[in-house]
């Protein structure tokens, strides 16, 4: 039971790391943001259906049409959420068109209240509007200098990911669907559903060039960033309590920052820190019950 809860938190840190580094990688793929999206959904689809096959798992059972229609829909949501997020990456830096992203827990708190009524907390309610301020400083409104006002459009369309990603989760929240994978399967198609009349009235095909080193970072992203990340994160789910998971979630945001100053040498000012450790901060607290731990411990 330990090895496999061992390997569990290895799938999920190994996963949250992956997803980590998908702002650096979109550095070095000169393609529009809905062609890169269009890419990732159909090579993810593609991982994925190849490793429930390869399991041997069988999909699309004893879905019904409500439950395939929220699917679709949250399909949907996602994609338009990786084309505002892959183009954030080209007006601002990964560090703050990631946090502009990772506004999502707090929209869902926001929002749960009024979508699937679900109880405000005081707490949840100081944890988003903490967040809130953080953003502030992140967006960078307070020092007012040129170089950061010039991030406004992709901080706008971080927010924006954001907003989507948050309706994404608010419509899963009324799907229930024991396998993660048949899950990940129609969403993913979906996606592709969505955005291929989106490419077909946008994109300039006959514009497209492929670099062998491009190419080799977009499939690195359909397949690593999508299909294993997914599989990781679906399969180190299973053994660990909903508290972990989220606590491990962090590690996303957090590598993003760290390595992008590493490998891009795009850093946070001294108001993006603070504003990073309000949002990553209050949001986690939001998320861990500490009373629980509490009584753990007095038990």
């Amino acid at each position: 039971m330990k090895e496999k809860t061992a390997t569990s938190y290895l799938m999920l840190i190994s996963s949250m790391l992956i997803f980590g580094t998908i702002g650096i990688f979109r550095r070095f793929i000169p393609l529009s943001s809905g062609l890169l999206a269009f890419a990732r959904g159909l090579l993810g689809t593609g991982f994925i259906c190849l490793f429930v096959k390869i399991k041997r798992r069988r999909i699309f059972l004893g879905i019904g049409k409500k439950t395939a229609v929220l699917l679709a829909c949250s399909g949907a949501v996602i994609g338009a959420n990786w084309i505002c997020l892959f183009e954030a990456f080209n007006h601002t830096t990964v560090p703050i068109a990631t946090l502009c992203n990772y506004m999502q827990p707090t929209i869902v708190i926001l929002l749960s209240p009024l979508v699937v009524k679900e109880r405000l907390t005081g707490k949840k309610l100081l944890c988003a509007l903490v967040s809130i301020v953080g953003m502030v400083f992140v967006s960078g409104i307070l020092s007012g200098t040129d170089e950061q006002n010039s991030d406004a459009i992709g901080i706008v369309l971080g927010l924006a990911s954001a907003v989507l990603y948050a309706c994404a989760v608010l419509l899963n929240k009324r799907v229930v669907v024991k396998d993660a994978y048949e899950k990940t399967v129609i969403q993913l198609g979906s996606t592709l559903i969505l955005l291929l009349p989106y490419l077909i009235l946008t994109e300039d095909f006959s514009a497209i060039r492929f670099e062998p080193f491009a190419l080799i970072m977009l499939v690195v992203v359909g397949l690593i960033h999508t299909g294993v990340a997914y599989v990781l994160y679906f399969g180190g789910m299973g053994a660990l309590k909903a508290q972990s998971i989220a606590v491990l979630s962090y590690i996303d945001p957090v590598s993003a920052l760290i390595l992008s100053a590493i490998f891009l040498n795009e850093r946070l000012t001294i108001c993006g820190l603070i504003g990073a450790v309000l949002i990553i901060g209050a949001t986690l607290v939001s998320e861990v019950d500490f009373s629980a731990k509490r009584e753990k411990i007095a038990d």
